[in-house]
């Protein structure tokens, strides 16, 4: 590796320049991660430069972390909250009507729904009556 490359991996101190080396472990700012300070004074005598760069950069850490969608899994997302749907048959339902699989929670709160409201029972998803019987269940299975 020559001389370029290597002092490009190298770390100063964002204040005083003092570079990496094994007795000088550089710490990064805590709020952005963007630079690195040897010390607690360092840090505090370039706080009025790296402030805006360092507030900017914290609220788009920020937004990373708030916005960041969860990981899905090869069972695909519920239709109605579009979280992963959990791994498991005991919490999640397959609906008879239209089959699509909803998770447990969009089902409790669809049954809360109904029983808040006095309506008869529906599903979560497509709001049709459940079957009556096995053989209308069967049908719309095999219609699908």
């Amino acid at each position: 590796m020559n001389a370029a490359a290597e002092s490009d991996k190298m770390m100063y101190c964002a204040s005083c320049g003092t570079p990496e080396v094994d007795d000088v472990k550089l710490k990064d700012c805590s709020a952005c991660k963007l630079v690195k300070y040897c010390g607690v004074q360092c840090q505090k005598d370039h706080r009025p430069q790296h402030k805006r760069d360092c507030k900017k950069r914290a609220a788009e850490l920020r937004d990373e972390i708030l916005f960041k969608q969860p990981e899905s899994n090869h069972l695909g997302d519920c239709p109605i909250c579009f979280l992963p749907l959990p791994i498991g048959q005991k919490n999640s339902t397959l609906m008879g009507c239209c089959s699509t699989i909803v998770c447990c929670g969009c089902c409790h709160a669809n049954l809360t729904r109904e029983i808040e409201e006095s309506l008869f029972p529906s599903c979560p998803f497509c709001r049709h009556p459940p079957p009556e019987s096995q053989e209308e269940l069967m049908k719309n299975i095999m219609k699908r």
